[in-house]
This record gives C-alpha cells, structure tokens and sequence, in this order.
C-alpha cells in the first residue's frame, strides 16, 4: 500500500507540475498560430526527445531533462541547443516576422501562466485552503535555550509588532512575515519591537547562521524563536510514558505541572526539570477536560535519549479553512517573487544564488503538500505562487528567457533589421549552456536537502507496560 501511495502520488505531482509548463507553452503555440508562425515542436522538458509525434507538421516530444519547456518557433529564435539538435541548416530560409509579431508571441506565455494563477486563486477561493494556527499569528511560542532571542529577553507569549523597523502581520512565508524580516536584515542586530502585558517594548537580538558544511546552502539568519500554537497530540510512542497514560491522537495538551502551554516545546523544557518525576497535564479531548500524571522514561533505544513522555506532536497546532480572495492570493505571489528578486540583487543580502530552488525542490514541495490530508487544496495555492512566479520569472529580459526575446525584439526594431542568425544563435547557445549550468548547481543543493530530510532519526523504543485509561471530566 505504502509503494502504491507514493506511485500515486508522484503521479498527482507530476500531472499538476507539466500543466502549469504546459499552459505557459501552449500560450506561445496559439500566439504563434494566430500571427502566422511555423511552429516545429512543442516540447515538454528539455533536451533530446524520449517521445515524439508529429501532428500536422507540429513535433509534440517530451525531453530527457525534466524542467521547463519550450515551442519551437525557428522565426523567432535559434533552438538548437535547448532543443538538442546539431545546428545544421535549415531545409530553406522562412519568411520574417514582424517585430511586434515576435513581442505577442513571447509575451502570451508569461500571460498564460498569470491567467493559470488567477484560475488556481478562483478555486482556491471557493474550496478554501488550510491555514495552521502558527501561521495567523505574530505571538512567540517557544524561545530556544541560551539562543539569540533569549539571550536578549524575548519571551513566549510577547506578541512582535515590528522587525528590523518593519512591521509584521505572520510568523512565516515571504513579505511582512518574522522570519523573512530577520532574513532580510542587515545589521549586526535586529530590532524587536513587542508588546508583553500591555506594553510595547523593543530589545535589539543579535542573530546568528548556523554553521554549514562546504556541500550544503548557506544557512540564513535566525533569532531562534517558533510561533504560539496550541500543543496537539499526533500520534504517542508505543509503551512509552504518554501511551500508557492513555493520551490519544488530537489531544490537546494546555497545561503541564499548572504552567499554561502556547507550544508543544514547552513540554519538553518541563519534562528536562522534572527529571524523572511525574508531570501533571491538562488535556483536553473534544469537549471534556481531564488531568493525566505522568512519569517520563528514557527509552530502552537509543541509548543516548534522555527521559521522555514519548508524544509526537502536530506540526503548527490547530488548522482553519481560509478562502482568500484571488487578489489576495495574486498579490501575494506577485509580492514574493518581488521580494526575491530584490534580496537576491541585494548588496547587503546573505541570500545568494543557492538560495534559488529548482524543479526537485519544487517537485519536492508538491509530493510533500499532496501526502496531507488536504493535499490538492494546498497544491492549488501553491500553484498560484508557481504561476506568477513563472510569469515574472520568465519576463527576465535574459536570452532564452520570454523577456530576452522580447528584448531582442526591441532592439531589432530600433536597428530597423533583425539581428543575424549567427548571433542570435550564439547568444541562444550561450543562454542554454548558461541555464543547464543554472539548474545542475541549484539541483544539487535541492537534491542532498531532499536526502537528508528523508533521512528520519531512529524511533524511541520502550519497555512494555499497562495501559490506563483517564477518567473524563466535563
């Protein structure tokens, strides 16, 4: 069953990744029809085919490298590179093509692609998409031990307002998010502003980048601090501490020794002072309450665990339906691509090139949303993201680029003639190798990121014992 679900799956993603390329090319396919272009191949991916057919003089081929793809338009640009041909000649000469022909044809892809966002956003709108607790809010949760944030007083339950003199409205994402603004910080320290009992106050933390090896992304700036949610039962350990307790999936734990829980990490700073004394916990199931002592245990393996209640937790706390509107959620893709592009070009960013995710990552991302419960609700509005991305991204006035070909476009019209062949087919072939190059350094980092989070730690194992069952209260 568990091959099937990831066959399955891959399918999903795969299916839902080549109609956003799909939609982008067939944008390009149709401007090219209209305005009287030869169109030779419509290629998904890129390469040498592993498939083809030919169509009423259209080769249709899928590629051998699995990112991006492309309609052959020999009126417009040389291919050969991105397409795997040699370069030989063409059977006879084509007609030229008007500049502002060639400017409609390149731009109804990254139109295509916009359209394809505000038709995911549409949807999105109607059904909703699930919005975890830790995301609607600016409350600190947890503070990590001796890090940056607590070094400098942050507490859990201080509510930010601003960082780095910006103001926040969302723990994590792009935009006017905590974490994004500490990312984007530049100075030595980064002012918090924070209100804590009614008043506001600001402390300045100094950040910190966790240390890296050669092989892996540099890691980017942290205050060390995770957002307030409510500490949700996922699943216990068999025969651990919690188990036998009888706490169950979807518990929620709001107290633990009369100290109030606003994230599950708290727990575990209370388990480490108790040692191994019991700890007393107020849960609630449904809509009884009922308090539960338990007595954490090191596990019989790994050895190098300390005492534990053995509870796994539900990442982000408790989850709600939110319909956006599709301006929201266009304005919102527009605004983290904006955002990206601007610290990548950045002179005082820590965000470099590697930061930049390719297509494993980005397939990655897919499989990871379609394995939740909601899985297609949340692939579509990531796909809305994708979309604009796409379509800003490839308005880039950069050769192979829609924006490089509108670009040379303009440039043909301001010469009054059309540049060479020889040029365009060498700026084209430089632009490719370019790319391939682009895409085999940012796989890389996707591919050994993909390695390690599947790398999963050695479950806690523990000795056998009886099961009790709590008594419920109302």
């Amino acid at each position: 069953m568990a091959i099937l679900k990831f066959v399955f799956i891959c399918l999903e993603v795969l299916m839902l990744f080549n109609v956003l390329i799909f939609v982008h090319e067939l944008g390009h396919f149709w401007a090219a029809r209209w305005r009287g272009l030869k169109a030779e191949r419509f290629a998904i991916w890129f390469g040498k085919p592993i498939w083809s057919k030919t169509i009423g003089g259209v080769e249709y081929a899928l590629g051998w490298i699995p990112c991006g793809g492309y309609v052959s338009l020999p009126q417009m640009a040389p291919m050969e590179m991105i397409e795997g041909k040699s370069g030989e000649g063409d059977a006879k000469p084509l007609p030229q093509i008007s500049v502002a022909d060639k400017i409609i044809v390149a731009f109804a892809g990254p139109l295509f692609s916009f359209l394809l966002a505000i038709v995911f956003a549409v949807l999105v709108w109607a059904i909703g998409r699930p919005v975890s607790e830790s995301e609607t809010t600016t409350t600190v949760g947890y503070v990590v031990k001796d890090g940056p944030a607590d070094k400098a007083g942050l507490k859990p339950a201080d509510k930010i307002l601003e960082v780095d003199g910006h103001p926040v409205t969302k723990f994590g994402g792009m935009g006017s998010s905590i974490t994004w603004r500490v990312v984007r910080s530049e100075g030595a320290t980064v002012p918090i502003k924070f209100e804590r009992d009614g008043e506001i106050r600001t402390l300045d933390v100094t950040p910190v980048k966790p240390a890296t090896k050669v092989f892996q992304r540099r890691a980017l700036r942290q205050i060390q601090i995770e957002p307030a949610q409510t500490p949700i039962v996922a699943f216990t350990f068999t025969n651990s501490p919690a188990y036998a307790a009888g706490l169950k999936p979807f518990d929620e734990v709001m107290e633990a020794n009369g100290r109030k829980l606003v994230h599950y990490g708290q727990v575990a700073e209370i388990v480490t002072a108790s040692g191994t004394n019991a700890v007393t916990l107020k849960v609630r199931r449904g809509g009884s309450e009922f308090t539960l002592s338990v007595t954490p245990e090191k596990p019989v393996t790994p050895p190098e665990l300390k005492a534990m209640l053995g509870i796994s937790w539900v990442s982000g706390g408790k989850m709600a339906m939110a319909h956006p509107s599709p301006l929201d959620q266009v304005s919102a893709g527009v605004n983290t691509m904006v955002n990206t592009l601007g610290a990548l070009f950045a002179k005082g960013s820590d965000i470099g090139v590697q930061h930049l995710s390719g297509a494993v990552k980005i397939l990655n991302i897919y499989y990871l949303l379609f394995e939740s419960e909601q899985g297609w609700r949340m692939a579509l509005w990531f796909s809305v993201v994708m979309n604009v991305n796409l379509a800003i991204l490839n308005m880039l006035p950069l050769p192979v680029l829609d924006g490089g070909h509108i670009l040379l476009a303009v440039i043909e019209g301001i010469r009054r003639r059309p540049v060479s062949h020889a040029v365009l087919n060498f700026i084209q072939s430089g632009c490719a190798i370019a790319l391939i190059c682009f895409m085999v350094f940012v796989t890389f980092f996707d591919g050994q990121e993909l390695f390690r989070s599947r790398t999963k730690d050695p479950e806690p194992q523990f000795s056998p014992k009886t099961l009790i069952t709590p008594v419920l209260r109302n």
